[in-house]
C-alpha cells in the first residue's frame, strides 16, 4: 500500500458540540483558565480526517466535508472524482456526528423540526407516512474504502459494490426549507445519473433522504417524479432513517452501506411506521416488510440545510 497514495475525507454537519457544549460552560462556571487546551482540535470537523490519517500514516488528500446532512455524501462524491483523476488508489470517506446533547436537541427543536411524539418514541420517525412530524435524532459514523478497481484486486479485496457516480446541486431557495417540487434535488439525481452514465429505467432502487419531515418527504417523491417520469412507479425507495433516526452528517454513508448490503444480501430493509398512507407521497417505499429483491443499479439521496444536494449512484459489481 503506497500511504502517500491514500487520501482520508470525513464529512461532519457540525463537528464536536459536545465538546463545545462543555467546554463553553467552562468560563461562568470555573473561569477562563480552565478551558481544555485541546477544545479547540476535539470540535473542529476536519479533525476526524486528520486523526485517521495520523494513526495509519496516509498523506494523500485530507480534509473534512461539511454540508449539514449531505457532509459524508458529498465526501463519497469527492472520493469518487479523486479516484476518476487518478489522485489517489484508496480513499477513506465517510462521515461522523454526536449532536444527542443539550444544544443539538434544543436546537433541533427550535426549529421545529424534530417529532413531538415522546408518548411513542419507537413510532415517531415515519417517513412518507400522513401522520409523520418531524424527524428523531440519531447519531453514528460510517466508512467506506473508495479505491480503484485495478488497486481492489491486485490485492484481492472484497468489492461490495461500484460507485459509479454523484451528482450535486443547491437549491439556492431557502435556509431549511426544500426548494418547490425539490428542483435542487431533480438536478442533483439528473447529475448522478448523466455523470454514472446510467438511464433513469436501469435505476432498480432509491435509498431516500426521507427524513419524516412533512415537506422534505413529499418533495422528494415529487423530485423523484420528475426525473424518472413513468418508471418511478417501478421503483423500490426505502428510507433507512426510519430505523436508524437521522445521523445528519453522517447519515449519507450509512445509507450508502445499506445499498451495499442490500445488493450483496438481495434484501430491501422496509420503511417502518407506514401505517396511514400519504396522498402526496404515493411510491413504493416498501411498507413495515423487509423485501427479497434483486439489485443492480440503485441512487441515494441525501440533502442538507443550506440548500446542498448530493445523489450517489451504488451498482452491483460483475467481475
Amino acid at each position: 500500500l503506497d500511504i502517500e497514495r491514500v487520501a482520508v475525507i470525513v464529512g461532519s454537519g457540525i463537528g464536536g458540540m459536545l465538546t463545545f457544549t462543555e467546554e463553553s460552560r467552562k468560563p461562568f462556571e470555573r473561569g477562563p483558565r480552565r478551558i481544555s487546551p485541546f477544545f479547540i482540535p476535539m470540535m473542529i470537523s476536519d479533525i476526524a480526517a486528520g486523526q485517521i490519517s495520523m494513526r495509519y500514516g496516509f498523506r494523500g488528500p485530507n480534509y473534512a466535508t461539511t454540508s449539514a446532512c449531505a457532509s459524508s455524501a458529498n465526501a463519497l462524491a469527492d472520493a469518487w472524482r479523486i479516484i476518476q483523476r487518478g489522485e489517489s488508489d484508496v480513499v477513506i470517506a465517510g462521515g461522523s456526528e454526536a449532536t444527542i446533547n443539550e444544544l443539538g436537541v434544543g436546537g433541533f427543536n427550535a426549529l421545529k423540526a424534530l417529532s413531538t411524539r415522546n408518548d411513542e418514541p419507537q413510532k415517531a420517525s415515519r417517513p412518507f407516512d400522513s401522520e409523520r412530524d418531524g424527524f428523531v435524532m440519531g447519531e453514528g459514523s460510517g466508512m467506506l474504502v473508495v479505491e480503484s478497481l485495478e488497486h481492489a484486486q491486485k490485492r484481492n479485496a472484497k468489492i461490495y459494490g461500484e460507485l459509479a457516480g454523484a451528482g450535486l446541486s443547491a437549491d439556492a431557495y431557502h435556509v431549511t426549507m426544500p426548494a418547490p417540487e425539490g428542483y435542487g434535488a431533480q438536478l442533483a439525481m439528473k447529475r448522478c445519473l448523466v455523470n454514472a452514465n446510467v438511464q433513469p429505467e436501469d435505476v432498480q432502487y432509491v435509498n431516500a433522504h426521507g427524513t419524516s419531515t412533512p415537506a422534505n418527504d413529499k418533495n422528494e417523491t415529487i423530485a423523484i417524479r420528475k426525473v424518472f417520469g413513468a418508471h418511478a412507479d417501478a421503483l423500490v425507495v426505502n428510507s433507512t432513517k426510519s430505523m436508524l433516526g437521522h445521523l445528519l452528517g453522517a447519515s449519507g454513508v450509512i445509507e450508502a452501506a445499506a445499498i451495499l448490503l442490500s445488493m450483496r444480501d438481495g434484501v430491501l430493509h422496509p420503511t417502518v411506521n407506514q401505517d396511514n398512507p400519504d396522498p402526496d407521497c404515493d411510491l413504493d417505499y416498501v411498507p413495515n416488510t423487509s423485501r427479497n429483491h434483486e439489485i443492480n443499479v440503485s441512487i441515494s439521496n441525501s440533502f442538507g440545510f443550506g440548500g446542498h444536494n448530493a445523489t450517489l449512484c451504488l451498482r452491483r459489481f460483475a467481475s
